[in-house]
């Protein structure tokens, strides 16, 4: 999320800042370090994204932005539960979360995370009308209610996308978004989701925490939170478990609609950008589960809090040429190791076979054989009694 507003109750938000305009002279500048922050440049040397589909859940991407050009298909409104709204204004935020992506970094343009990758903008926000992206929440009886980010995660993962950013949140959670995370995790889809910025909150301060925002805190989504230019975490970040690891999320200049840069400030930016790892991994490992995928980007995280984990930037700052070499240890992952014959839990003998079903051999002999005693035994008397009625 970038930094100015914030969601509440069922109404999902878009929070940001965005600071000066950047020219395009110096964008290739200001955005190394960046690069540098996340290791992207030794990443390149193994994949740049190639065939992979990045879907962005925000608003809408402009496609005519030159760094975006001939690589963004643009999804019906999902705000609509008919999908018949064809999306109209284009999105400041949502394009500039796209950029960070996939950038093409044409004529010394911006450059992504993985500049070769495609965008699928799935419209679930607007910037200009707020009001309506508030749903009815779930109650919780009956059919799940849907909501547009539900809408929005099964229209993605239907779709082709191999990686879905959010960068966005709200404090409720609702049944059938938690169906929607579960039904693209089941097919493989890789999510990531901003962990929000009310690091610096009142409620924050005085609780020590910060409160939760959803989708990052729902399991199986990669939450991510934003640290400056030293690696430190933003202050403004929010710090709770739901953080898995850290990104740039400070002056981080991104394409705006029309061709121009600002610089970016919020989770939402680190979401991009590790949304734009998470697809180098894919276009290099395609059938790595999401839950390895989340594996090899906080185990090969820099920057390590001392205890190993904190709930400020989770296990480290993202490297994205450190994370393609751990997936690539772990495609060779088994869930399951056979059992060596004989092998039981705890000392002594195991235990005797179970016996196995079905009438006993034995006792079938036994009944057998008196049934045939029996049989011979009425068969001797009536011949005794026959010959006895023939001598009277």
């Amino acid at each position: 999320m970038l930094r100015a507003a914030s969601a509440m109750g069922a109404a999902l938000a878009l929070v940001g800042l965005l600071a000066g305009p950047v020219t395009a002279q110096d964008v290739r500048d200001r955005q190394q370090w960046v690069l540098d922050a996340i290791n992207a440049d030794r990443a390149w040397k193994v994949t740049r994204g190639a065939g992979v589909t990045v879907a962005v859940l925000d608003s809408i991407v402009d496609t005519s932005t030159p760094v975006l050009k001939g690589k963004v298909t643009v999804a019906p409104d999902m705000r609509s539960s008919l999908f018949d709204e064809e999306p109209s204004a284009t999105g400041l935020h949502g394009t500039a979360m796209a950029s960070l992506i996939a950038g093409s970094g044409r004529d010394g343009g911006l450059s992504g995370v993985a500049p070769d990758a495609r965008i699928l903008s799935v419209p679930v926000i607007s910037e200009t009308n707020p009001e309506n992206n508030v749903v009815e929440p779930d109650d919780g009886l009956g059919l799940p209610t849907e909501s547009p980010l539900s809408r929005a995660l099964r229209y993605a993962t239907d779709h082709g996308a191999q990686v879905i950013s959010m960068s966005l949140g709200e404090y409720a959670t609702q049944r059938s978004d938690r169906q929607a995370v579960a039904y693209a995790l089941a097919r493989g889809v890789v999510l990531v989701a901003a962990v929000g910025n009310d690091g610096d909150s009142a409620a924050a301060r005085r609780l020590g925490t910060s409160f939760w925002s959803f989708p990052a805190g729902y399991a199986g989504v990669i939450g991510v939170g934003a640290v400056d230019k030293q690696g430190r975490p933003a202050q403004f970040s929010s710090d709770n478990l739901s953080v898995l690891v850290g990104a740039p999320g400070v002056a981080v200049p991104a394409a705006i609609p029309g061709g121009g840069y600002q610089d970016v400030e919020g989770s939402s930016a680190s979401t991009a950008l590790v949304a734009g790892v998470a697809a180098l991994i894919k276009a290099e490992y395609p059938n790595l589960t999401p839950e390895l995928v989340a594996r090899a980007l906080a185990s090969s995280a820099r920057s390590r809090p001392e205890a190993g984990y904190d709930d400020k930037v989770g296990f480290g700052v993202v490297d994205a040429a450190a994370a393609l070499t751990r997936a690539g240890e772990l495609v060779g992952y088994r869930s399951s190791v056979a059992v060596r014959d004989g092998l039981h839990f705890g000392n002594g003998t195991a235990a005797p076979a179970p016996t196995p079903p079905g009438p006993d051999p034995v006792r079938l002999w036994v009944y057998g054989a008196g049934v045939l005693l029996g049989l011979g035994a009425f068969g001797t008397a009536v011949v005794v009694l026959t010959r006895r009625s023939e001598r009277q």
